[in-house]
């Protein structure tokens, strides 16, 4: 099975990126996945199409013509009471939880999800994915949880997501299926 993953196009400028941000699509992300078409259109081919319950990500994934289901493993990581900040917020506030959850993946000093389960997560969708005729899947998320896919395909450790980096319209490919996944580049 192939999954091919695209980051959502920006709904913020990266200084008001915010956690669990819901924000439809701004100007600048209208106009890059409009000019993203020609090359991502053709994955509007897949048989089974998702998107995760954010407006920017849905809003992405129609403009690219996937018709996208929603799908609630997509979303972003639960970040509890830290929701709607930024990271900068949210260090002001408490710079000490913050750089406890930096430290260790299986803390959640927000009351939200921890790193360790939001990839268990994100892992569990991708191995529960049903292979259609040709076995290929696509979807539009945050880069978030691409990132956790990625980890969760190669088996990194938990502290390489912190060196990780998706940019929108950003486009990741996992081939295999059941718990054996190889990231695919290119």
């Amino acid at each position: 099975m192939l999954v091919t993953l695209i980051a959502a196009a920006r709904s913020s400028s990266l200084d008001d990126a915010r956690f669990g941000d819901n924000r439809p699509l701004d100007a600048a992300g209208w106009a890059s996945v409009e000019r993203a078409v020609p090359a991502l259109a053709p994955l509007a081919a897949a048989e089974l199409r998702y998107c995760s319950p954010t407006t920017g990500s849905r809003q992405t994934g129609d403009v690219l013509g996937l018709a996208p289901l929603a799908q609630p493993a997509l979303r972003d990581c639960d970040m509890g009471r830290w929701q709607g900040l930024t990271l900068r917020e949210a260090t002001a506030r408490e710079p000490a939880a913050v750089e406890f959850w930096f430290g260790d993946p299986r803390s959640a000093p927000h009351g939200g999800e921890t790193l360790i389960a939001f990839v268990g997560r994100v892992g569990g969708w991708l191995d529960t994915r049903p292979a259609g005729p040709h076995g290929r899947v696509v979807a539009v998320t945050e880069p978030s949880v691409i990132r956790a896919a990625m980890l969760y395909a190669l088996k990194a450790p938990p502290f390489a997501y912190w060196r990780t980096e998706v940019h929108p319209l950003s486009v990741v490919s996992l081939s295999g299926g059941g718990g054996r996944w190889n990231l695919r580049l290119g």
